[in-house]
C-alpha cells in the first residue's frame, strides 16, 4: 500500500494543534507613523508660549472669562425680557440690578450667621489644638521612652568599646524670628481685599456690556469668517453650541449647588448644629470648586460641631457627614448631568482640573470644566482639531 507524498503534506499543514516555528518566531506587526519634526516642534514652542501667556495674564483672563459666563447664564433672562417688547438695555439694566440685589439681600440675611462663625474660628482653632497636642502628649511619652533606651544602649556599647570620652556640647544657633508686625498685616489684607472688590466690579461691569451688546460679537464673527456660506454656517453652529453647553453647564451648577446645600442643612439642623444655615449656604457656594471646596466645607463644620459638642468623635461624624453629601451629589447627580452636557470621559476631566490647578490656584478650579467644554465643542466644528475632540469625548 502506497502513500501519496502531497496528500500527507496538505493533511500535516491542515491538522490543527502542530506549531508552525516560522509564525511564531515572526515578528510583531508594526505601525509607521509619519512625524514632522518641525511642524512638532513649532507645536510644542506654541504651547509653551501660550501657558505662559495665560500666567501672566491670568488676571485679565479670569476676569474675562468669568465675565463670559455670567452674560451666558443671565442672557436667557434678557432675551425673555426682550420678547415682553422690553428694550435690550432696560433689560440689561434690570437683570444685572436684580442680581446684585439678590446677592445682596441673601449675604445680609445671614450676616449675623456668618460673623458668629467668623467670630468663632479663633477659639474652635484653639480647642483643636489642645485636643491633637494631648493626644500626641501619648505619643510623645513613648519618644521619649524609646530615645532614653537608645542612649543608655549607646552608652553601654561605647563603655564595651573603651571609647567612652565626654563630647563636647554641640553649639546651637539660634535664629531669631522676624518681629510680627500688625500693620504689615492690615495692608496686606487690606490690599487683597481691594483687588477682589477691583476684580469684582470689573466682572460686573463686563458683564453688564456683554448683556447690552447681544448678538452683536457673534454677528461680527461670523462676518471674520468670509462670505463662504458654508464656513459662516459652521461659526453659527459652533457658537450655537457653545452657547447652550455653558447655559446648561451653568444650569447644572445651580441645580446641584442648591441640592448640596438643602441637603446639608438638613443633616446639620437634625444633629442641633448652631448656624445651620449659614453653613449650608457656605457648602453650596464652596461647591463650586471640585474637591477643594468640599474638604474646606467638611474642616469648617467639623471645627464647629468640635466647639459645640465638645467631643472629637461628634465632630469627625458631622464633617463625614458634610463629605458624603458631596460625594453623593458629585457621583450621581453631577456626573450624570455633566456626561448629558458635554460627553467627556472622566480622565479628560480630571486631567485638566490638575492642569487649571496648576496654572491658577483655585480659579483654575473653579474654570476648568467650562474651559474644557469650550474647547471640545470647538474641536468637534474644526476639522484640524479633531484629534483633541477625540481625545476628550467619551
Amino acid at each position: 500500500m502506497t502513500s501519496n507524498p502531497e496528500s500527507d503534506s496538505e493533511q500535516r499543514d491542515a491538522a490543527p494543534g502542530i506549531p508552525d516555528s516560522a509564525a511564531s518566531d515572526a515578528a510583531p506587526p508594526t505601525v509607521s507613523v509619519a512625524v514632522d519634526l518641525r511642524s512638532l516642534a513649532l507645536v510644542i514652542i506654541a504651547t509653551v508660549a501660550v501657558v505662559f501667556a495665560l500666567d501672566w495674564a491670568q488676571s485679565f483672563v479670569i476676569s474675562l472669562l468669568l465675565g463670559i459666563l455670567f452674560a451666558y447664564t443671565l442672557n436667557p433672562l434678557v432675551v425673555w425680557l426682550e420678547r415682553i417688547k422690553i428694550p435690550r438695555g432696560v433689560g440689561t439694566t434690570l437683570v444685572m440690578l436684580g442680581t446684585v440685589c439678590a446677592l445682596g439681600l441673601g449675604a445680609y440675611s445671614l450676616r449675623d450667621q456668618m460673623q458668629t462663625i467668623l467670630d468663632q474660628v479663633p477659639e474652635a482653632v484653639s480647642k483643636l489644638s489642645t485636643a491633637f497636642a494631648s493626644l500626641r502628649k501619648g505619643q510623645a511619652s513613648t519618644m521619649k521612652k524609646m530615645e532614653n533606651a537608645a542612649s543608655e544602649i549607646e552608652k553601654a556599647t561605647n563603655q564595651a568599646a573603651g571609647t567612652d570620652s565626654p563630647k563636647p556640647p554641640a553649639t546651637r544657633v539660634v535664629i531669631d524670628p522676624p518681629a510680627f508686625k500688625l500693620g504689615n498685616l492690615l495692608w496686606a489684607s487690606s490690599m487683597g481685599a481691594a483687588g477682589l472688590i477691583s476684580q469684582a466690579a470689573m466682572v460686573l461691569l463686563l458683564t453688564y456690556f456683554l448683556l447690552l451688546s447681544g448678538d452683536t460679537y457673534k454677528r461680527k464673527l461670523v462676518r471674520l469668517t468670509g462670505p463662504v456660506l458654508s464656513n459662516r454656517k459652521i461659526t453659527v453652529h459652533l457658537l450655537d453650541d457653545i452657547n447652550a453647553s455653558i447655559q446648561r453647564y451653568m444650569l447644572m451648577l445651580l441645580v446641584t449647588n442648591v441640592l448640596v446645600g438643602l441637603l446639608t442643612w438638613a443633616a446639620l439642623r437634625g444633629v442641633g448644629l448652631d448656624n445651620a444655615g449659614g453653613w449650608a449656604v457656605a457648602a453650596g457656594l464652596l461647591h463650586v470648586i471640585p474637591y477643594f471646596g468640599p474638604a474646606v466645607t467638611a474642616a469648617g463644620i467639623g471645627m464647629a460641631a468640635f466647639m459645640q459638642f465638645n467631643t472629637l468623635g461628634t465632630a469627625l461624624l458631622v464633617a463625614g457627614a458634610s463629605l458624603a453629601i458631596t460625594t453623593l451629589i458629585g457621583t450621581f447627580v453631577t456626573t450624570w448631568m455633566t456626561g448629558r452636557i458635554a460627553k467627556m470621559n472622566t480622565a479628560a476631566v480630571f486631567i485638566s482640573l490638575l492642569f487649571w490647578a496648576w496654572l491658577w490656584g483655585v480659579w483654575g478650579m473653579l474654570l476648568s470644566i467650562p474651559i474644557t467644554v469650550i474647547l471640545k465643542v470647538i474641536a468637534q466644528h474644526v476639522e484640524q482639531f479633531e484629534s483633541v475632540a477625540e481625545l476628550l469625548g467619551e
